[in-house]
């Protein structure tokens, strides 16, 4: 038996007026999770532990079975370990977005975060501009690595975890209050936006009409991880598939491989074939047990508040993922089992990250059920089967 999680990062939502009430989930066009719905088991499951806050690490943690109550350390750490930065037991990372900051004349803490992705840039030119930073703020306790897109990672040798405002919990709010408490971290950020904004590449994205990354905003600030190895604690040797450093990361300090794809970005227009054929491959070429297919696009497409691209995503991942891998793994002749569902919801309404529980998918291509039932959050709901905890879920999906 084989197993594939097709996470839909974000993917979950709440009824939209102009989706004529219906969840993206629910009005999207999914022929290919149609069917298997009709033939799987469906229910809920609740990811977010109390008390802590929704987050794809936290998430993440959880579907792939580890109970983010002992084992989240925080989320940079995890990032940090995917692009193999050296950190020691006294190290601190944090998460560096390079974002867009409204650029008004004023005080610093009246500009707004007007796009925590900075246009979806690319690493390449994310990287000139990270090196730009760098150049000026680093030093024996500050070092910068560069991640992928946006998303980079800030060392702060015997430094503290601190409290840190993910920027997509405050598009479009005025910064002042969110900004760092700590001081060394506050004068980073301010200084970064004048490095920035003003830098040729920025003034070229403005005139192609792309926003200009002009600013570091930190958050995520952890310790180092320490994960139990996937494959001690399933028996299952497990590749992971993803753009995202944190689910790389995640991996790494986890034992799992990572599959290099390229064109993988992140984005609504990633690599999907390359996706599913490194999880193929990995599965029925390279001896793995287990293929976990993270795709970021939904949980993007909810940041930025734009529910037909969400729809879209949604689509993309039915037609580009789930029908394609279900028909090479039935041509290869494996059994498998494939879960299906969201780390968290990101509701189009907020934009942001929410605890709700999300709608799960287990389908067994050796045991076949049969009903009406479609896979969306209504459905799942009204079925009963809820997993309170959601790092059990992973036991419901290896069992034997």
């Amino acid at each position: 038996m084989k197993y594939i999680v097709v996470l839909g990062d974000g993917m979950a939502d709440e009824p939209i007026a102009a989706l004529e009430n219906k969840t993206p989930l629910a009005w999207a066009k999914t022929p290919n999770l149609d069917r298997l719905s009709r033939l799987s088991e469906l229910g809920m499951v609740h990811t977010i532990p109390g008390g802590m806050k929704p987050g794809s690490d936290t998430a993440n943690l959880a579907v792939l079975g580890y109970n983010p109550e002992k084992y989240y350390s925080g989320r940079s750490p995890l990032e940090a370990l995917s692009i193999g930065v050296p950190m020691k037991d006294t190290d601190i990372a944090v998460r560096c977005n390079i974002v867009t900051l409204s650029e008004e004349e004023g005080p610093f803490g009246e500009k707004r975060i007007i796009d925590h992705s900075s246009s979806e840039i690319s690493t390449e030119d994310c990287a000139v501009l990270l090196r730009e930073v760098e150049g000026q703020l680093a030093d024996e306790t500050y070092q910068f690595y560069v991640g992928t897109s946006y998303r980079h990672c800030l060392i702060w040798n015997r430094g503290k975890v601190v409290e840190l405002t993910p920027p997509h919990d405050i598009l479009g709010q005025k910064i002042g209050q969110y900004l760092p408490e700590d001081e060394v971290l506050r004068e980073m950020t301010e200084k970064s936006y004048h490095i920035l904004v003003n830098h040729p590449l920025n003034l070229e994205r403005k005139k192609k009409g792309l926003n200009p990354a002009n600013c570091c905003w930190f958050w995520g600030a952890g310790t180092k991880p320490a994960l139990t190895s996937f494959q001690e604690k399933t028996g299952k040797k497990g590749m992971m598939v993803s753009a995202v450093d944190l689910l790389k990361g995640i991996a790494v300090g986890a034992g799992m491989g990572v599959a290099c794809v390229e064109g993988a970005n992140g984005g609504l227009y990633t690599n999907y074939a390359g996706k599913v054929e490194a999880a193929v491959n990995a599965l029925t070429r390279q001896g793995y047990d287990f293929a976990y297919i993270h795709l970021e696009a939904p949980d993007e497409m909810g940041h930025q508040g734009n529910a037909e691209k969400k729809v879209q995503a949604i689509e993309f991942l039915d037609g580009k993922v789930i029908g394609p891998l279900v028909e090479k793994m039935e041509d290869a002749g494996e059994a498998f089992r494939l879960l299906v569902l969201p780390d968290h919801p990101t509701p189009v309404r907020v934009r942001t990250h929410t605890s709700e529980s999300v709608p799960y998918m287990l389908y067994d291509s050796t045991s076949l059920r049969r009903h009406e039932q479609s896979y969306n959050e209504e459905e799942c709901r009204k079925t009963g089967n809820f997993v309170a905890s959601g790092y059990r879920l992973i036991d419901k999906f290896l069992a034997v």
